[in-house]
């Protein structure tokens, strides 16, 4: 069981940065694969990032929209996740959401994941 609290957000301006935190409980955190979405209003939630256990080498991987402007990175001894977002859009407006897995494919889908936060919202002003 891993219960996932995020942090972090908040409005910006264009161009700007923010860094949202994904804080998780429970033992077995290090053996998830964790994974970043987002949910703007009237749509589907969306893949943002997703990062391996291990967090070695390529184990990163990013939705086309974010690749070059945005970082995950994880924490494993401090059961911690973020997601540094710099040169942010207004289109990156949304709620943006952690989630843990335990899969290793597909892992831009949202079924693939068993456990998610609450969220925190995102707002960039033009």
């Amino acid at each position: 069981q891993v219960q996932l609290v995020e942090s972090g957000g908040g409005l910006v301006q264009a161009g700007g940065s923010l860094r949202l935190s994904c804080a998780a409980s429970g033992r077995a955190f290090s053996s998830y694969n964790m994974g970043w979405f987002r949910q703007a209003p009237g749509k589907e939630r969306e893949f943002v990032a997703n990062i391996r256990w291990s967090a070695g080498t390529g184990s990163t991987y990013y939705a086309d929209s974010v690749k070059g402007r945005f970082t995950i990175s994880r924490d494993n001894a401090k059961n911690m996740m973020y997601l540094q977002m710099n040169s942010l859009k207004p289109e990156d407006t949304a709620v943006y959401y952690c989630a843990a897995a335990a899969a290793s494919f597909f892992v831009v889908l949202p079924s693939r994941y068993d456990y998610w936060g609450q969220g925190t919202q995102v707002t960039v002003s033009s």
